[in-house]
C-alpha cells in the first residue's frame, strides 16, 4: 500500500510535503462543502434576516473543511452514494461552525478573530451569535433525520444519536466545561487526553464512523475507524498546541499564545514542545497503521493522518 513519505522520516523532520492527490481531494471536498451548504442556507430578507446572515457568515467563510473529509473518505470505504456522505458531511460542518462561534464568545474563549475575520459575535452582536449557533445545530439535526440523507430509519437514527453524544456533555461541551473550570494545577496529561478527546476528538471520531453507519460496516471495519479517529484525534489537538506555541495570529487568522498567558496547561506545557511534536508524528503514524484493514482503499485517510501534523494553521 501507499504510505505518506513524512512517516518514513526523522519524527523532528517536518520538510515540505504535501501529497497532491490529497491535496486535490480536500481541496474537491471544500469546494463540495461550500454548494451544499449553501443550499441549506439561502439568503432571507424576513425579520430574521440578521440570523441568516450571521449563520452563512459563519458557515461560508472557508475553513480546511477536515472533518467533512473524513466523512466523504470513510464512506467511500464501503461505496457509499456520494450524496448520503455529502448530506452527513454538511450537517457535520454546520455543528462545527456553531461550536466555533459559542467558543469565540466572551463568556467562553473570547476571542475576535477567527480564520483572519472577524468572529460571528464582532462582526454582529453576542445575541445574534449564540442564535446563530443554536439555529446551526438544530438545522444540522434536521438534516440527518431527512430521509434524503438515507432511506433507512435506523441508519438515519443511529448517525443523529452518535452525534448527539459526540456533542453533548459525554463529547465536546463536556470537554470544553472541562476546559473551562480546571485549573492547570489540576491537570496531568491524562486528564488532558481525555478533555481533548472530547472537547475535540468526539466530532472526528463522529466523522470516521458516519461512514461506517452509512455503509453498514462490519465490527472490525468500525473498530479500525474509531481507533484511527482517536489517534487522529489526539495528533490533530497536540498539533494545534504546537502551533499555538509556534504560529503567527498572520498564519492562523487567529490570536495565538492564549493558553500560555492564561496559564492553561496544554500538551506542550506539559510535554515541552520538542516531545509534544514526536508524540504527534508517532500518533499520527499509528493512525494510519489502524487502516491495514482496507487496504490502499484507505490511502487518502493516511494522508490525512500525515496533514494532522504538517498544517501550518
Amino acid at each position: 500500500m501507499r504510505m505518506s513519505p513524512l512517516f518514513h522520516a526523522a519524527p523532528t523532520d517536518l520538510s515540505d510535503y504535501m501529497e497532491s492527490e490529497f491535496d486535490k481531494a480536500l481541496r474537491q471536498t471544500a469546494e463540495l462543502m461550500e454548494q451544499e451548504l449553501t443550499s441549506f442556507l439561502p439568503e432571507n430578507e424576513g425579520l430574521e434576516k440578521q440570523l441568516y446572515k450571521a449563520m452563512r457568515y459563519a458557515v461560508l467563510a472557508g475553513g480546511k473543511r477536515l472533518r467533512a473529509f473524513l466523512v466523504i473518505q470513510s464512506a467511500d470505504l464501503f461505496s457509499v452514494p456520494r450524496q448520503h456522505a455529502t448530506r452527513v458531511a454538511a450537517a457535520l460542518e454546520l455543528v462545527h461552525c456553531y461550536s466555533l462561534i459559542h467558543d469565540d464568545l466572551p463568556c467562553m474563549d473570547d476571542d475576535d478573530y477567527r480564520r483572519g475575520v472577524p468572529t460571528v459575535h464582532k462582526k454582529f452582536d453576542e445575541a445574534t451569535a449564540v442564535l446563530a449557533g443554536d439555529a446551526l445545530q438544530s438545522l444540522a439535526f434536521s438534516i440527518l433525520a431527512d430521509p434524503q440523507t438515507h432511506s433507512s430509519a435506523e441508519v438515519r437514527i443511529s448517525l443523529t444519536a452518535k452525534l448527539a453524544r459526540a456533542i453533548g456533555i459525554k463529547g465536546m461541551v463536556g470537554g470544553q466545561t472541562m476546559d473551562m473550570y480546571a485549573s492547570a494545577d489540576d491537570i496531568d496529561i491524562i486528564t488532558i487526553t481525555r478533555l481533548q478527546q472530547l472537547k475535540t476528538g468526539a466530532l472526528i471520531t463522529f466523522a470516521c464512523e458516519a461512514g461506517a453507519v452509512l455503509g453498514h460496516a462490519s465490527p472490525p471495519q468500525v473498530h479500525a475507524l474509531k481507533a484511527f479517529a482517536h489517534d487522529l484525534g489526539l495528533a490533530f489537538q497536540i498539533t494545534d498546541d504546537i502551533l499555538d506555541k509556534e504560529g503567527t495570529a498572520e498564519v492562523m487568522g487567529k490570536a495565538v499564545q492564549k493558553d500560555g498567558k492564561a496559564g492553561k496547561a496544554t500538551f506542550v506545557s506539559l510535554m515541552g514542545l520538542e516531545d509534544a511534536k514526536i508524540h504527534a508524528f508517532m500518533l499520527a503514524e499509528q493512525a494510519a497503521d489502524h487502516l491495514d484493514i482496507f487496504g490502499p482503499k484507505a490511502d487518502l485517510l493516511r494522508d490525512a493522518a500525515a496533514f494532522t501534523i504538517k498544517r501550518k494553521k
